[in-house]
């Protein structure tokens, strides 16, 4: 092993040198700990270009939406969390509303969510959104089908409405397989630092997954438009899943130009409008 000192230890202050210099002096060998080092650098790099985008937003006073939906445990938080890791606090927020009030049942079922749109030169990320009523409300009955039949004639001009008005929307949809969904429900139920992470329905995924199929299909194709396209995303590999979701915003800006390579792979990406 290569010998180092005080003054190399000197050099590095952040994960992504810490791992360069291991490396680079042959401390680490294993295959897995070389694919982190590369994840690591990448993810990185793109955070970067995601502030770059946030100046632009910001400057250019822009108003961007990012609307996050998927399956349980697909890492829709996870995803998030990586993209504002280095993005400034005070020109983005997360909003992951909780189930509706007595008094916001009784309006207009867009309104709650309206409010929180971006305004001039802000980011938004819905952690779950009005399409709670496309999905999850009919999987288990917690919307009539009068409400269901209503939202799914009314979303696409509500979208279409917003775009037209300057919001530049993206609807990202994260997708699983059944067995690695099953894999990481275990894992939250097992690990104290994440059960907090399993809801009531989240235990009911496994036994409605046809359910959730059925309702996933009719949302993507129904509500999924040229102007407002759904951005399907498989994350069996969920740090490859956060490197194509990052590279898909900032490829779809118009008018920012990224300084790093943002080709796709299309084998995890499929675009439904």
């Amino acid at each position: 092993m290569a010998e180092f000192d005080l003054s190399d230890l000197e050099k590095i202050n952040k994960s992504e040198e810490i791992l360069d210099f291991l490396v680079a002096n042959d401390i680490i060998k294993e295959k897995k700990f070389r694919k982190q080092l590369a994840y690591e650098k990448e993810l990185s790099a793109l955070q970067f270009e995601l502030l770059r985008l946030q100046q632009y937003v910001i400057e250019n006073k822009k108003r961007l939406l990012l609307i996050f939906e998927g399956r349980d445990a697909a890492g829709k938080g996870g995803t998030i969390s990586r993209m504002i890791a280095k993005l400034n606090p005070k020109k983005i927020r997360v909003v992951a509303l909780p189930k509706p009030t007595e008094e916001e049942k009784g309006q207009w079922y867009f309104q709650r969510y309206i409010k929180q749109l971006p305004t001039s030169g802000e980011i938004v990320f819905f952690d779950r959104s009005w399409y709670n009523r496309a999905v999850v409300e009919p999987v288990f009955g917690f919307c009539s089908d009068l409400q269901y039949t209503s939202f799914m004639e009314q979303v696409n001009s509500l979208e279409h409405l917003l775009i037209d008005d300057g919001i530049i929307m993206m609807k990202i949809f994260l997708t699983i397989s059944k067995n690695e969904q099953l894999e990481r429900l275990e894992d939250r139920q097992k690990d104290p630092m994440k059960q907090w992470k399993v809801g009531d329905l989240d235990e009911k995924a496994q036994e409605k997954w046809d359910d959730y199929t059925h309702y996933i299909n009719k949302m993507l194709k129904r509500s999924g438009s040229k102007k407002s396209p759904w951005v399907e995303v498989v994350t069996d590999d969920k740090k490859q899943a956060r490197l194509e979701v990052i590279k898909y915003v900032l490829s779809n800006v118009t008018g920012f130009t990224s300084k790093q390579d943002l080709k796709v792979d299309e084998k995890l990406i499929k675009i439904h409008g």
